[in-house]
C-alpha cells in the first residue's frame, strides 16, 4: 500500500481518508489512478490530483461501510456503489447494527485486497463476496464458484483471537482470510484451465481433486503430520492440496503488499514496489532477498514493543518453490489485464 499525500496541501494520508485533516478538503480514492484525489471545482480539476465534484462523488457506502472510493455521477440517479462495494453480493440487514459495524470493518479489508489484485493486474471478473453475520445463521468462511463468503464475526478481535488460539494459528486477520480465499478463486481461473500450470501444481501441491471432506476429518482428528514445517507454510496447509495452494497464495500477497508499503516509506528498496516489474527467472529470488531481512527487522521491532512477531513464519526451500510457482502464475497475467479490471 502506497504512501498517499494530499494533492492540495501535501499532508500524509491513510488509504482510508475521505477528508484531509490538514486542509479539510474532501478526498476520494480512484482505482483507475491508484491515488487519492481531491474533490474540487471544475477549474481545480484541470490540475493533477483533483477531480470535478460536479462529476464525481464518494461511494454510496460512505457512511455504511466507511468507503472513500470515488464513483462517477449519473444524472438523475442516486449515489452509486463503487467498484469494490458493488462486488459484495450479500450484506447484513439495515436494522442489524452490530453486524453492520463488522461489515464496515470487513469492507475496509476487502478494499485493500482489491487494490493489491489491481496492482498485480489479476482479473477479478466473476469474483463476488457474501459478508454474513453468524449471529443469526451458521456461516462458513470459504470460496465456491467465485463467491467468497466471510463470517463477519472474524471482525471481532476477541472472537478472532479465541479462534486463533483454539486452532493453534500464529496469524489470523480479516485481510488474511480474504487473501486465502481469493487464492482458491485463482486456482480455478488461472491454474486449472492451463494444462502446464496444472501439471506443475500436481508436482508441487498434489491432486486438487482428492476427497476434501476426508482430508478435513483427518486434519482435525490427527493434526498436521510430523515435520510439516519443512514442506508447508502453515499447519492448515497440510490438510489438502487446495488449502496448501491457498495458504501459499495468501503469503505471496502478504509479502508483496508489505514490501510495497515498506518501499513507500523508505524501509525497502524501490525495486520492492508494484510499479517495478518483477520479470524473468531471477525476479522471485529478488523479492525473497528483499523480504527476508525486512521481515526479520519487523519481527525484532515488534519484540521491542513487547508484541509477538509480525510475520511468525519460516519459509523453507520447499515452500519457496511453491511460492515461486504462485509468482509465475500471477506474473503471467500482469501485462494482459488493465489495473482497473
Amino acid at each position: 500500500m502506497r504512501d498517499f499525500l494530499c494533492p492540495n496541501c501535501g499532508q500524509r494520508l491513510a488509504f482510508e481518508n475521505s477528508v484531509c485533516l490538514s486542509c479539510d478538503r474532501h478526498l476520494g480514492f480512484s482505482l483507475e489512478h491508484m491515488a487519492i484525489l481531491v474533490l474540487g471545482s471544475a477549474e481545480e480539476s484541470r490540475q493533477p490530483g483533483f477531480v470535478d465534484a460536479a462529476r464525481y462523488e464518494l461511494c454510496a457506502n460512505l457512511h455504511l461501510a466507511q468507503c472513500n472510493w470515488l464513483v462517477e455521477k449519473v444524472d438523475g440517479q442516486p449515489r452509486r456503489l463503487c467498484a469494490s462495494c458493488a462486488m459484495t453480493r450479500t450484506r447484513p440487514n439495515d436494522d442489524d447494527a452490530p453486524a453492520l459495524a463488522a461489515f464496515a470493518v470487513a469492507e475496509r479489508a476487502k478494499r485493500r485486497l482489491l487494490v493489491e489484485l489491481a496492482e498485480l493486474r489479476l482479473p477479478t471478473d466473476g469474483l463476488r463476496f457474501d459478508l454474513l453475520s453468524s449471529a443469526e445463521q451458521k456461516v462458513f468462511t470459504g470460496h465456491h464458484n467465485g463467491v467468497i463468503t466471510l463470517d463477519l464475526a472474524e471482525g471481532d478481535d476477541v472472537h478472532r483471537e479465541q479462534l486463533r488460539i483454539a486452532m493453534d494459528e500464529p496469524y489470523r486477520t480479516l485481510l488474511g482470510h480474504f487473501r486465502h480465499e481469493v487464492g482458491h478463486f485463482y486456482y480455478f481461473t488461472l491454474v486449472e484451465p492451463n494444462p502446464e500450470y496444472l501439471a506443475t501444481f500436481r508436482e508441487l501441491f498434489g491432486d486438487h481433486d482428492l476427497d476434501y471432506q476426508a482430508a478435513l476429518d483427518r486434519h482435525y482428528s490427527r493434526g498436521a503430520p510430523p515435520g510439516w514445517q519443512d514442506r508447508f507454510v502453515s499447519s492448515y496447509a497440510t490438510m489438502h492440496p487446495a488449502e496448501d495452494w491457498a495458504e501459499t497464495f495468501a503469503h505471496y500477497l502478504h509479502i508483496r503488499d508489505t514490501l510495497d508499503t515498506a518501499a513507500a516509506f523508505g524501509l525497502a528498496p524501490a525495486a520492492a514496489t508494484f510499479e517495478r516489474k518483477t520479470l524473468g527467472p531471477s525476479a522471485f529470488n529478488a523479492i525473497i532477498d528483499m523480504w527476508l531481512p525486512l521481515s526479520w527487522a519487523l519481527n525484532m521491532i515488534n519484540r521491542s514493543m513487547g508484541h509477538d512477531d509480525l510475520y511468525p513464519f519460516v519459509l523453507p526451500p520447499a515452500v519457496l518453490e511453491k511460492m515461486r510457482f504462485v509468482h509465475t502464475v500471477v506474473g503471467a497475467d500482469r501485462e494482459a489485464v488493465s489495473p482497473a479490471s
